[in-house]
């Protein structure tokens, strides 16, 4: 099925160039048979944060517990949230609108795929193909999520990034680490991009988010890598794809022919895709979740409504309810819709150190503003930008489902881009192909 076209409610102003760039689930024997990273057996987190944590992004967002400004006119957050740590920001204007322990160091599970796309996105044209050999998938955890690639056959990178984002794929991570130089040197560049955005809770020892001794994120690192891998017109599609095809085994057919089998694969994004206990979230665009014995459930999603770009983080909710961390996500969702621009902010979401340095002015500490406008609320990102088009046949989904620019003047892969002063910018056009 070829991709819905693009539509555009708002235009992006760019002087050099423009940013650039699927109920079904996959058969039982190729996927697992849901977003389970890791059976680690790694200690369990404290059961309470520290007492100081970074104030990256305001001191506020250092402190432990809930951060909120509640006045009248202010809708009272939800009473029945029991996430260890959660989030939720303008993504427009990067205002925290409340937080829970932001800042706590906790085991991110599948969400690190965010900074891992974020990080190798731009570097592997989607149309590139690659062969695998055993070596590729060398080094996977017992137990991992996988999209079900064989040796020998024969994937485009476009394949492995359906597989890292709509199945949480870790084998389709080691193919795509191993075309970077292999897995050290993928984590310690997903680690120097970490410092790049700032995100100094992170730290990363698996490019896949499985368990491991010494990987930790935070709710506000989830957010801004979610902020930054949405600059990429790829990135932006991929996340926010229900379903698609993805190659099978190549088999004989009739005559001796060899044929290659295909079968469908479904986002594990329950907010995006739905389920029985969830329903697909009005305004939902993407974009990653994850589940491990270390991290609990955890999801980042970012949603638009009423002109309003959201994006919400929720961190290992204590609650056993089947899909609690969709849930609690889409109540502070609603909240959020209803309180923009009525609450005070909290803090901000920081811009990468290179739209800092580049912005005249900028506030290197990373402490909000006291205006209540979101701080400088300009950004830009270090990123290279991401050639690609639309979805290909065989896939669908909301396609680009916010266009979203960089906010400063900064040089990327050689091209200076002119944006608007906002970061980021979406043009808030979401499309969905119902099955």
């Amino acid at each position: 099925m070829p991709a819905p076209k693009q539509t555009t409610r708002r235009s992006l102003l760019v002087t050099s160039a423009i940013l650039s760039s699927l109920a079904l689930a996959a058969p039982a024997a190729v996927a697992a048979p849901k977003p389970s990273d890791s059976p680690s057996a790694s200690a369990s987190p404290s059961a309470t944060p520290p007492a100081s944590m970074s104030s990256v992004g305001g001191a506020r967002l250092g402190r432990p517990g809930t951060q909120v400004n509640l006045a009248s006119g202010v809708p009272v957050l939800p009473k029945d949230l029991s996430a260890r740590s959660w989030i939720v920001a303008d993504a427009e204007s990067g205002q925290v609108l409340a937080a829970h322990n932001a800042h706590w160091r906790l085991a991110p599970a599948s969400t690190l795929k965010m900074l891992f796309a974020d990080t190798l996105l731009p570097k592997f044209p989607r149309d590139t193909k690659h062969k695998i050999v055993p070596a590729d998938l060398a080094g996977i955890g017992a137990g991992s999520s996988m999209v079900g690639i064989k040796e020998e056959e024969t994937y485009t990178v476009h394949d492995l990034w359906l597989g890292v984002f709509l199945r949480s794929g870790n084998d389709a991570v080691h193919v795509l680490s191993a075309m970077n130089g292999g897995v050290e040197n993928t984590v310690k560049e997903m680690n120097e991009h970490a410092e790049e955005l700032q995100a100094l809770d992170t730290h990363v020892v698996s490019p896949d988010g499985y368990d491991a001794e010494g990987q930790v994120s935070s709710a506000y690192d989830l957010t801004l890598f979610a902020r930054s891998g949405m600059q990429k017109k790829d990135f932006r599609e991929y996340a926010s794809t229900v379903r698609a095809k993805f190659p099978g085994q190549t088999r004989k057919g009739k005559k001796g022919k060899k044929v290659r089998e295909s079968f469908e694969i479904q986002n594990t994004n329950r907010l995006l895709s739905g389920d029985s206990d969830v329903p697909v979230y009005e305004g939902i665009a993407g974009v990653k979740n994850g589940n491990t014995t270390n991290a609990g459930a955890t999801f980042t999603g970012v949603a638009e409504r009423g002109g309003k770009v959201l994006l919400v983080t929720v961190m290992n909710p204590e609650k056993p309810e089947h899909n609690e961390v969709y849930k609690e996500t889409a109540r502070l969702f609603d909240w959020g819709f209803k309180a923009a621009g009525k609450v005070q902010p909290v803090g901000e979401l920081v811009p990468p150190k290179g739209a800092e340095q580049a912005q005249p002015g900028a506030n290197p500490s990373g402490e909000a503003g006291g205006s209540g406008d979101g701080g400088s609320g300009t950004a830009g990102t270090g990123s290279k930008p991401v050639a690609g088009a639309s979805a290909a046949d065989g896939s669908s989904g909301i396609g680009t489902a916010l266009g979203i620019t960089g906010g400063v003047l900064v040089l990327l892969a050689g091209a200076a881009f002119l944006v608007n002063r906002r970061w980021p910018l979406p043009d808030l056009v979401r499309r969905r192909t119902r099955p």
